[in-house]
């Protein structure tokens, strides 16, 4: 493969490879605001607005089941919607190390694409550096986020109660397992591959029928423990799960029973924990089921007043123990 297949320093100059490389993204991303090619993106917006950024910097950049820019776009979709907002646009940012292939930054930008597309948002404004072969691990995405918060929704994780139930998309795990054994060559009898997914009709579908959503989260880095303790905090409340009600895929436990990980601290990319009130939780569950990326949603657990700030428990023997935030880095560069 020759220079001319490779991102050259060059290509973050601002002269002529500059302009020719974004140009080439621009069909990928047509609407009138990025078009017009000026240095912010101008629009008008009325009612409640969210705003998110996040940078995401995964290793390996491919993986089962996606990839770090279906990543970028999803993971700020998401955390836009866990307020409840609506998306609406987005800003992708590249750091891209010298000598990437041209093809696999083709391939990522036609992944974003495709994101956005599924999501429903533009990619309105963007920049693109270029740094020197070995500063960085190929190729890192910022992305930031605006959303519309509908009227009379009010999210929070300082929102959740005594007898709310709280519930689960589905399976855990599943992300931070498929990159590690990418990463590591790994290959287990049940394949594993990544949950990443945007979440914002799953969220429209349960403001949908419910209006007393009380916390929306994703958990991502530190897994489900980390968000249920977070939640638990925030609220200064209780509370209280079921091991045996969380579903976990075989081939992600037996992934983590190989390498000595818990799953409850491994990365999601793709589901969320709801918080909602005991008498709107068979409701919402069963919108939940109606939608793709909730067809396995189920209650885990409740809200109490008991040991606030802390999360127990029920073990499978009947046990009950405390379920600490995550300490440490689990599994480093996984989003």
């Amino acid at each position: 493969m020759g220079t001319d297949d490779r991102i050259l320093l060059a290509h973050g100059s601002g002269g002529k490879l500059s302009h020719d490389l974004i140009e080439s993204f621009l069909p990928l991303f047509d609407n009138k605001l990025l078009d017009k090619l000026d240095d912010s993106a101008v629009f008008q917006i009325e009612g409640r607005l969210a705003f998110t950024t996040d940078s995401y910097v995964v290793s390996p950049i491919f993986f089962p089941g996606g990839d770090i820019g279906k990543l970028a776009v999803c993971g700020t979709i998401n955390d836009l919607a866990m307020s409840g907002a609506v998306p609406l646009y987005l800003s992708l940012s590249l750091i891209i190390e010298e000598g990437l292939p041209l093809d696999d930054l083709q391939r990522v930008m036609a992944s974003v694409k495709k994101a956005a597309e599924e999501a429903g948002v533009n990619v309105v404004t963007g920049d693109t550096k270029v740094v020197n072969r070995g500063n960085a691990d190929r190729l890192f995405i910022n992305t930031s986020g605006i959303g519309v918060v509908p009227p009379g929704v009010d999210i929070s994780g300082s929102k959740a109660k005594p007898g709310d139930s709280i519930i689960l998309s589905g399976t855990i795990g599943d992300h931070g397992i498929a990159v590690m054994s990418q990463r590591e060559g790994l290959e287990f009898s049940s394949p594993v591959g990544s949950d990443c997914a945007p979440l914002h009709s799953l969220v429209a579908d349960i403001l949908g029928v419910s209006d007393q959503i009380h916390c929306l989260r994703d958990p991502t880095r530190g897994g489900l423990a980390s968000t249920l303790n977070e939640l638990a905090r925030q609220s200064k409340v209780g509370i209280r799960i079921e091991e045996e009600k969380i579903p976990v895929r075989e081939g992600v436990r037996a992934a983590c029973e190989l390498l000595g990980l818990e799953p409850l601290y491994v990365a999601n990319e793709g589901k969320l924990v709801a918080v909602v009130p005991g008498a709107e939780a068979k409701t919402v569950i069963d919108i939940m089921h109606k939608n793709p990326y909730g067809k396995q949603a189920i209650i885990i657990g409740e809200v109490v007043a008991e040991h606030p700030g802390r999360v127990v428990m029920k073990t499978g023997l009947g046990a009950s123990r405390i379920v600490d935030m995550l300490v440490g880095e689990l599994l480093p560069r996984i989003c």
